[in-house]
C-alpha cells in the first residue's frame, strides 16, 4: 500500500463502523424473535442496506471538499424539489400512513426523502456559514443577524414542507440542528440569549395549548390525535389509554426485564410493534441489561467524540469541513437523545430511529452518506497532517 492510499485508511471510524454494524444486527435479530415477524428477515435486509452505504461512502471519497462546497447549493435544491415532488406524487407512489404522506413506495422499497435532506441542509448550512464568514471578518450585530436570518431561512423552507406531511417528530430534528448550528457559528450572544427566551416560551406556550385545548390544536396545526396523545402520555401516562401509553409501558417493561446482564440471544419476551425500528433500544435493554445499554451509549459517545475532534482539528484547513461535522454531531446527538429519551419515558414517542442501529433502507443510506462526507473530512484532515509535518 502506497502512502497516497494509506491516507484512505482512517482506522479509528471503520472500527466504529463496524462496531455499530454488528450492534445494529445482533437487536434486528433478537427483534425478529418477536411472533409479528414468523416471515421477514430484517437482518439480511440490514446487511444489503449496509453493503449499499458502503458503496455510496466509498462513491463519495472521490469528491474532496473543495467540490461538495461549491455543489452544496444544488445538492440543497435537489433535496427540496424532491420533498415538493413528494407532496405533488399521487397516492398509488405516495401513499399516505396514519395521515403522513412521508414515503414513496415502490414494489419492495419505500423510500423517505426528508432523511436524505437532513444531509442536504447541514450540508448548505455548512456552506453559508463559512461562506458568510470569509465575507465578514467583522462581525457585529448586524453581519451576525443577516446570517441568523439565511440559517433560518434554509431550516424552514424543508420544515414547512416536511409539516405539510405532516411529520412533526422529523421537522424537530431540523429545528434542533438549527439551534446547534446558531450557537456553533459564534452568533453574538446578545442574539442567541434573546432567541432562545423567544424559543422557550414559544415552545412552552405550544406544549401548554396542545395540552389544554387538544381538540383546538388539531383544528388549528393540523396534528394528528395519535400525536397529541403521545404529548398527553409524555406529560401523564395516567391521562390517556392510548397507542403512545401502551408503548411506554412495554418499553419500561422490556428494560426493566433485562435488569444487570439481559436475557440474551433470542431471549426477547416482551412483545410490542416496531422493535426493530422504533423502540430498538428496548431489544438492547432487555438482550443485554444495563451494561450492553451502557456500552452502546459509550459507542455514540466515542462517535460523537471523533466528530468534535475532528471538527476543531480541520476548522483552520477547512472550516466548511467543520461546520459539517459539527451539523453532523447535531443530528446523531438529537437522534440518540430522543430515541432512548422516549424509550425511558423521559420524552414523548416518536418515529425516529436510533441511527446507524434501527432497520430502515433511508435511515441507514442518509446516516451512511453523511458518514461518508465525514470519512473524507478525516482523510483531508491526514492529507494536511502528513503535508505539515514533512
Amino acid at each position: 500500500m502506497n502512502k497516497k492510499q494509506s491516507y484512505f485508511i482512517q482506522t479509528d471510524l471503520i472500527i466504529l463502523f463496524i462496531l455499530f454494524v454488528c450492534v445494529s444486527l445482533l437487536a434486528i435479530y433478537n427483534a425478529q424473535q418477536l411472533e409479528q415477524y414468523e416471515n421477514e428477515n430484517f437482518v439480511m435486509k440490514q446487511i444489503a442496506w449496509f453493503t449499499i452505504g458502503i458503496l455510496l461512502v466509498a462513491a463519495i471519497q472521490y469528491l474532496d471538499l473543495e467540490q461538495l462546497y461549491k455543489a452544496s447549493l444544488y445538492i440543497y435544491i435537489a433535496g427540496i424539489a424532491v420533498l415538493i415532488l413528494l407532496l405533488i406524487s399521487p397516492d398509488s407512489i405516495a401513499e399516505p400512513v396514519n395521515g403522513a404522506k412521508s414515503w414513496f413506495r415502490f414494489p419492495g422499497l419505500s423510500i423517505q426523502p426528508a432523511e436524505f435532506t437532513k444531509i442536504t441542509t447541514i450540508l448548505y448550512m455548512a456552506k453559508v456559514i463559512t461562506s458568510h464568514k470569509e465575507k465578514y471578518d467583522i462581525t457585529n450585530l448586524k453581519t451576525d443577524t443577516l446570517l441568523l436570518i439565511k440559517l433560518v431561512v434554509i431550516t424552514v423552507i424543508p420544515v414547512f414542507l416536511i409539516m405539510e406531511q405532516p411529520d412533526f417528530g422529523t421537522a424537530m430534528v431540523y429545528l434542533f440542528i438549527l439551534g446547534m448550528m446558531i450557537i456553533l457559528s459564534g452568533i453574538s450572544w446578545k442574539i442567541l440569549i434573546s432567541l432562545i427566551a423567544i424559543v422557550i416560551a414559544a415552545g412552552g406556550a405550544l406544549l401548554g395549548f396542545i395540552i389544554k385545548f387538544p381538540v383546538l390544536a388539531q383544528e388549528l396545526l393540523g396534528i394528528q390525535q395519535y400525536q397529541v396523545n403521545r404529548i398527553l402520555t409524555w406529560f401523564d401516562p395516567t391521562q390517556t389509554t392510548s397507542d403512545a401509553n401502551w408503548h411506554f409501558d412495554r418499553a419500561h417493561m422490556a428494560l426493566g426485564s433485562g435488569q444487570l446482564f439481559g436475557k440474551g440471544i433470542s431471549g426477547v419476551q416482551v412483545y410490542y410493534s416496531e422493535a426493530q425500528t422504533d423502540f430498538i433500544f428496548s431489544i438492547i435493554g432487555e438482550s443485554f441489561g444495563f451494561i450492553g445499554s451502557a456500552l452502546v451509549i459509550f459507542l455514540y459517545f466515542m462517535l460523537l467524540y471523533k466528530l468534535v475532534t475532528l471538527g476543531l482539528s480541520i476548522h483552520k484547513h477547512s472550516p466548511f469541513g467543520a461546520y459539517y461535522c459539527f451539523g453532523f454531531l447535531s443530528l446523531i446527538l438529537i437522534h440518540v437523545f430522543q430515541n432512548v429519551g422516549m424509550t425511558l419515558g423521559i420524552m414523548p414517542i416518536t418515529g425516529i430511529p436510533l441511527l446507524l442501529i434501527s432497520y430502515g433502507g433511508s435511515s441507514v443510506l442518509s446516516t451512511m452518506i453523511g458518514l461518508g462526507i465525514v470519512y473524507r473530512i478525516a482523510v483531508e484532515q491526514t492529507i494536511q497532517n502528513d503535508y505539515l509535518f514533512k
